[in-house]
């Protein structure tokens, strides 16, 4: 009773309630702030657990000293506790008084403030969860994978190509294991050195399991780590090391390769099949430049380099399939990346095909190289399109083969058969961009303007230029001048171009333009330019005889080509390449035949 009355005396009971209820209100108030700042759900959480803690810390302290009219004293056996004054005690009582007052006002505000119908509620959680959601739900493919770029763990920075060439060939492995889908090595790749997690990195990806890892290279040893990662849960389902000989590097693939489809199997329970992978090469010096040359072709950088590594890499190994493939790939785009070089581009690459299909009938680039370069020989368009069936017959995942069919359908005017190549070709690999242009070019063939802009801008961001020189016309028309000017700039590439002449041969369609097409031939010797290798520039400027040439025959079925097709420079280009495959296949929809062999397209 003494204890008791001594804490009655000491006034704990009144500074204890105003603790409390002190307490609850700045709960109260920090949930509501923190909600409307959007600070993270543990911050408020924290600062109740440190209120509750200091309750004890705050009664030690109102036990240990006492309020007087002397302020706060601290009681101690020389000072004992003196009495608190009634003053002091009313301004206690007044403090608690008000406190209780907040809070029933606050209670009150809270159950008599008008509340939203429960329909807003609704749409306001709706649109929240659409914001969330990015307003897209993502469906993640079923049996899922992406290969990111392995780490480069050597002391040489400069070995990043043979890390990123074991990811590559890694993910080419799994493609053709029967039942998983595989994210592009375009897709994945744009995720190297990304510090985002591997949850953000699936969701993008729209894949349901991860594969990551390092290479270290030390002279002839490898050591090599991998590790497989359920992005849902971000639990490991595989990790494992694999030190090796450099000799053992095929084998190293295969382990890897049916180790994940093990994983899998194990995890998914479905009956995903083992997968072998034979050696290209028995020459690692030949395998090393063969990694090297490509990494240049798929950047496409520096390609003169590119095909000299891998005509050492096949001098070193005559028998190295896979490299005289990629000789022919590289040598495939050489005419249109370096006109006038002096190099008979053309004639190396169908050799490099024929030698490397000689050694291995089953590869599929090969096929689609030969398929590109009849287009434009005497072969022809069924050579070329029976070349590219058996490229995509071959791998059907090759997303190349499905984009150069489509050109060469768009060619003969099959622009909607063309569009479905393209939009494969971009289901296969969403972030090949020169599919995405070539769509657009296809959409705007069409007709469907709109459509076609949109994909075109969808690629401005990459800085890339393929196709885009079409759309020029397509700005001029809608007043966009100076972005018109500024894409024509970047689709020449070449700096000082005449591009005003272009924009205004686009303004003035009637116009003679015998003088701007002189500025733009000799703007164009500086740089082995021929006005025909400029398609926008050949289309604004009227130069019809630069149609009916193979590497520019899509260019006869644009909207500002229309005239064209209405020449007999036309029909005669369409008889001596189109027809015989028109008869055999069927017309282009936009063109009819007519009698004794004649035929008119809209």
């Amino acid at each position: 009773m003494n204890f008791l009355g001594e804490m009655k005396r000491r006034n704990l009971y009144r500074v204890s309630l105003i603790y409390l209820i002190a307490t609850w209100m700045i709960i109260q108030i920090g949930y509501v702030i923190a909600n409307n700042f959007g600070a993270p759900p543990w911050l408020m959480l924290t600062v109740a657990l440190l209120l509750i803690a200091g309750f004890p810390v705050f009664l030690h302290h109102a036990w240990t000293h006492n309020y007087t009219k002397d302020g706060f004293v601290r009681i101690t056996p020389e000072n004992p506790a003196q009495v608190m004054s009634r003053d002091a005690t009313q301004k206690l009582d007044i403090v608690i008084m008000a406190l209780l007052a907040a809070v029933v006002g606050m209670v009150s505000l809270e159950k008599f403030m008008p509340k939203p119908p429960e329909a807003e509620i609704a749409a306001r959680i709706a649109a929240e969860a659409a914001i969330e959601e990015n307003q897209e739900p993502v469906v993640i493919l079923e049996n899922s994978i992406a290969v990111l770029p392995f780490a480069n763990m050597s002391a040489e920075p400069g070995q990043d190509y043979f890390s990123d060439g074991l990811s590559e060939e890694l993910l080419n492995v799994l493609t053709h294991v029967e039942g998983l889908n595989v994210a592009s090595r375009t897709s994945s790749f744009a995720f190297k050195n990304d510090a985002r997690s591997i949850q953000e990195i699936a969701r993008t990806l729209r894949v349901a399991n991860i594969l990551e890892g390092s290479v270290r290279k030390v002279g002839d040893r490898l050591r090599i780590t991998a590790q497989l990662i359920d992005a849902s849960t971000d639990v490991h389902l595989w990790s494992d090391t694999f030190d090796r000989e450099l000799t053992d590097i095929f084998e190293i693939q295969a382990d890897i390769a049916n180790a994940i489809v093990t994983a899998l199997t194990a995890e998914l329970g479905g009956d995903l099949k083992a997968v072998s992978v034979e050696s290209s090469t028995s020459n690692l010096d030949a395998y090393d430049l063969y990694l090297k040359a490509r990494e240049l072709f798929i950047a496409r950088e520096n390609l003169p380099t590119s095909w000299q590594l891998l005509e050492q890499a096949t001098r070193l190994d005559p028998k190295f399939a896979r490299a005289w493939e990629a000789l022919a790939a590289v040598h495939s785009v050489g005419t249109s990346w370096f006109p006038g070089d002096g190099i008979d581009h053309v004639s190396k690459a169908l050799a490099a095909a024929d030698k490397a299909l000689e050694l291995d009938p089953g590869l599929s680039m090969a096929y689609a190289v030969i398929g590109m370069e009849h287009r434009k020989n005497s072969a022809g368009y069924a050579s070329a399109m029976k070349n590219l069936n058996l490229a995509i017959e071959n791998n059907p995942k090759n997303s190349t083969a499905w984009l150069w069919r489509g050109i060469a359908l768009k060619d003969m005017g099959y622009i909607e058969k063309a569009l479905d190549d393209f939009e494969q070709c971009l289901e296969i690999d969403a972030g090949y961009l020169n599919c995405a242009q070539h769509r657009a070019e296809a959409l705007l063939g069409l007709g469907r303007i709109e459509e076609a802009v949109q994909q075109l801008e969808s690629t401005f961001e990459n800085n890339f230029h393929s196709t885009d020189d079409i759309f020029v016309s397509y700005y001029v028309k809608t007043g966009q001048r100076k972005l018109a000017l500024l894409l024509a700039s970047l689709a020449i590439r070449n700096p000082a171009a005449p591009i005003r002449d272009w924009i205004e041969a686009i303004e003035n369609p009637d116009e003679d333009h015998s003088a701007r097409v002189a500025r733009f031939n000799e703007w164009g010797e500086t740089f082995n330019l021929d006005i025909c290798q400029m398609d926008g520039v050949a289309i604004a400027l009227r130069q019809d005889q630069c149609y009916p040439m193979g590497e520019n025959a899509r260019l006869m079925w644009q909207p500002d080509t229309a005239y064209y097709r209405q020449t007999p420079a036309f029909k005669e280009f369409v008889h001596e390449n189109f027809m015989d495959y028109w008869q055999e296949h069927g017309f282009p929809p936009q063109c009819r035949p007519l009698e004794e062999g004649d035929f008119e397209c809209d």
